[in-house]
């Protein structure tokens, strides 16, 4: 046993691995931030003095967490490489959280009468209690981790996760590339070559570090000579933000606003306990036999923490603890990334770091992070699924041409209203891509689940996943006949709307009994 090495608190590799995980929480900051304050008009001090502190304290907690269990567990095994678990910010559900809950509900909030500061308040309050029942959702799901991967097919989890990427994660941040083309078209192509080619950089520079250099090169040598048009913005001059993430009990205030996002919000939740099996077992395969449980109620009580501190987005294990094993990372990466996230939001330096950032230049990660993230959902399912994974992308698809069309400076919101209602051959064409949208996340579990049994052959077991899917289209939580997505009693709706209701949820009721008819039919032996 050498413990001298044991209890070493640095060491080189630690300082590549902090290098590579606090640009990872950085730029997911950054991308919430850039995405409420320059896509929905959201007021930047309730991000920055609010949301900010909040949110990094779950990723100090957690990463002081990491640390401690793993000079635990380095000290009882005897070894000097044991690898502390990376924690912070999950990518898709904190973009899914910008985009698809906090900044529809300040826009939703403001067109409901709310002046623009209580809309901001209100948005804030629904993301604290946002982080509150995710958090309370993974610490239950914690002691029953096993049974839930078990049951939910590995094509449905990463398919509906998948589908977020590609159109949320990919899609939407290629379009901000694509509106400063010089700037963020240049760091696409450094990530490519950097992560997805595999290429060497001169002096063995990060890939995530040299794009975001590049890019913020080019956009502050090229603004201010006028090549990049409107897309340059002048910085603002350093803030300091003192603001202490304290305990409130504004998060109550906020619990009646989650139900029309909990088809969102539970899925987010769920998602990050299944991640959190399978990065533990991917840390047991490089050596490091993490308790399992541990793990996950560290994730679950650091995202309930920072949701009673202000915070609004979910931290999570990161799934890429062998690769900072490989770099010679230890423990006192996760230490220092905790303290510098942690303090940062305290401090404000994280605020101005992000407003020095612009999106097109951070645009590009996150497109390499969505393309990581579907790459994997066919890498880790087996093939004879793959069709499964991509029937999975199909509500996503519609989710993400629902909140275009749903943007009033697109369709104003009396024209879309008339488009929804609109009568001719069967339902309304805006309607049935809302709908498909509404819920988008269970109902890719749902379809890649009963698409993996019926590829096994398990004609009865796909029709009690399309039965529960019946169930959850009644009440809304999935295919929600209200264009806003919410959840409902279908006997208190208005005739026209619970009209649709019973025709989804009757679609899925007669594919069940169709298969139920074929389950039953046996197998003739084939000619010889």
């Amino acid at each position: 046993m050498n413990n001298t090495a044991t209890r070493r608190w640095l060491t080189p590799g630690d300082l590549n691995g902090f290098l590579g995980l606090v640009v990872d929480n950085l730029s997911i900051m950054a991308f919430l931030a850039t995405a409420l304050i320059g896509i929905f008009g959201f007021p930047a001090d309730i991000v920055f003095l609010r949301m900010f502190p909040g949110t990094a304290l779950g990723v100090l907690l957690g990463n002081l967490a990491y640390t401690a269990m793993a000079r635990r567990l380095a000290a009882r095994v005897g070894r000097d490489d044991v690898t502390a678990m990376p924690l912070g910010l999950d990518a898709p559900t904190s973009i899914g959280m910008a985009l698809l809950v906090l900044g529809p509900a300040f826009v939703h909030f403001k067109q409901g009468g709310m002046d623009e500061a209580a809309a901001a308040q209100a948005t804030w309050e629904l993301g604290m209690a946002s982080l509150v029942v995710m958090g309370v959702l993974k610490f239950v799901l914690s002691f029953f981790g096993g049974a839930v991967q078990r049951h939910v097919p590995r094509a449905g989890l990463l398919g509906s996760i998948a589908g977020i990427a590609l159109v949320l994660m990919g899609f939407l941040p290629l379009v901000e590339i694509m509106k400063v083309p010089l700037v963020g078209f240049a760091g696409l192509g450094v990530v490519l070559y950097a992560l997805v080619a595999k290429g060497r950089l001169p002096f063995g520079v990060p890939g995530v570090l040299a794009a975001v250099a590049i890019g913020a090169a080019l956009y502050y040598v090229l603004g201010p000579l006028g090549w990049l048009g409107s897309g340059y913005h002048a910085p603002a001059g350093w803030t300091w933000r003192f603001a202490l993430p304290l305990p409130t009990l504004k998060w109550l205030d906020g619990i009646a606003y989650t139900v029309p996002y909990l088809p969102l919000i539970l899925p987010f939740g769920l998602l990050m306990v299944v991640g959190g099996i399978n990065v533990t077992e991917s840390a047991r395969a490089a050596g490091d036999e993490y308790r399992t449980r541990d793990i996950l109620l560290v994730e679950a009580l650091a995202t309930l923490v920072a949701g009673f501190c202000g915070g609004v987005a979910q931290t999570t294990p990161y799934i890429g603890q062998p690769s900072y094993k490989a770099m010679g990372a230890r423990s006192g990466y996760t230490l220092l990334t905790g303290i510098v996230i942690g303090l940062g939001g305290v401090f404000g330096y994280l605020s101005n770091l992000v407003e020095l950032v612009p999106l097109s230049v951070l645009a590009p990660i996150l497109v390499f992070v969505a393309i990581g993230i579907t790459v994997q959902a066919f890498e880790a399912t087996p093939m004879r699924y793959a069709a499964a994974v991509v029937f999975s992308f199909f509500p996503a698809i519609a989710r993400m041409v629902t909140i275009k069309l749903s943007d009033p400076t697109y369709v104003s919101p009396q024209h879309f209203g008339e488009l929804f209602s609109q009568q001719g051959h069967g339902i309304a064409e805006l309607a049935v891509i809302t709908i498909l949208g509404n819920g988008f996340i269970i109902t890719s579990m749902v379809w890649a689940s009963f698409v993996v049994a019926m590829i096994d052959g398990k004609s009865g077991r796909a029709a009690l996943i399309l039965l529960l899917g019946a169930g959850l289209a009644l009440f809304g939580l999935i295919h929600s006949v209200d264009p806003a997505g919410g959840v409902y009693l279908p006997w208190l709706l208005d005739a026209g709307a619970r009209a649709l209701v019973w025709q989804f949820a009757g679609a899925y009721a007669v594919l069940a009994a169709v298969l139920l008819l074929l389950s039953l039919q046996r197998s003739k032996p084939s000619a010889i």
